[in-house]
């Protein structure tokens, strides 16, 4: 798979306009992004799903490769409260070592709600099955490998325990945790900060890209920092099923080019 750099109205996740500290009646980003994003969860209800064992909601892919999630109740999170859950195949066969991931990522070879809470900690892998896959080094994998990495953003209770529907557990994070919620103008996107560079963004109309009058063709995209996958093993170059793409930024007002692996979906 071979690296593409990315102009600027193509695909880019993370030149991103911010309005956190605007009060809630003047904050226009945090508003219409919940309009949006309400908008992806009506074109897609079939991706939309209740995730009961920890009180979250979640949306996964068409190609049922990643989830977002995010949780309805902080204070029963049993481990972050916006994450991604994914496939890890494509990593593991890219050459990935979960031992060597960091903290903020899980590796496990069940489903992302098998955790263990009962002394407030998770377990970041499980016995192998050896019936799912064979690795170049000779190794072998479970037939449901998932990576999970998110953050934790409070311990907050729902602000109306009655209503439980997905978009009042968004709005739970634009209300509360309004810092971590973006606008990237260049794309047209809104986009929740799961931590470390990786991100869940969405179109703001799915017709049409307002900042450059193309047709919007990315309504929902998965984002990955590569970097830490690279430094536990993988070869970007021979990760299947994710765009390994540099995307411009703004750094200390300057533009700059990163990579990122980047999954990107048309709902229409």
């Amino acid at each position: 798979m071979k690296k593409r750099i990315l102009t600027v109205t193509a695909l880019s996740t993370l030149l991103l306009l911010t309005a956190c500290s605007a009060p809630k009646g003047l904050d226009v980003v945090g508003q219409e992004s919940i309009s949006a994003f309400d908008k992806v969860l009506t074109a897609i209800p079939d991706k939309v799903n209740a995730e009961k064992s920890n009180d979250a909601w979640s949306i996964t892919s068409p190609d049922q490769e990643v989830r977002f999630i995010w949780s309805a109740d902080y204070s029963t999170s049993p481990l972050y409260d916006v994450m991604l859950e994914l496939d890890a195949r494509p990593f593991l066969e890219a050459g990935l070592d979960p031992e060597k991931l960091p903290d903020n990522y899980y590796f496990t070879q069940s489903n992302a709600q098998d955790v263990d809470t009962t002394d407030g900690t998770t377990n970041n892998t499980t016995t192998n099955s050896n019936d799912g896959g064979t690795l170049d080094n000779g190794g072998t994998y479970d037939t449901n490998p998932r990576l999970i990495v998110g953050t934790k953003l409070g311990t907050d209770t729902p602000d109306d325990k009655d209503d439980s529907s997905p978009l009042t557990a968004y709005k739970q994070i634009v209300n509360h945790y309004r810092d971590s919620i973006n606008y990237h103008n260049t794309l047209d996107h809104y986009g929740v900060k799961l931590g470390d560079g990786n991100m869940f963004e969405w179109a703001k109309d799915m017709s049409t890209n307002e900042y450059d009058k193309s047709v919007q063709d990315k309504d929902i995209v998965y984002v990955l920092n590569p970097e830490p996958l690279i430094a536990a093993g993988v070869d970007p170059e021979k990760v299947t099923g994710w765009a390994y793409a540099q995307v411009p930024i703004e750094e200390n007002g300057k533009p700059v080019q990163v990579f990122k692996f980047l999954k990107a979906f048309d709902l229409k």
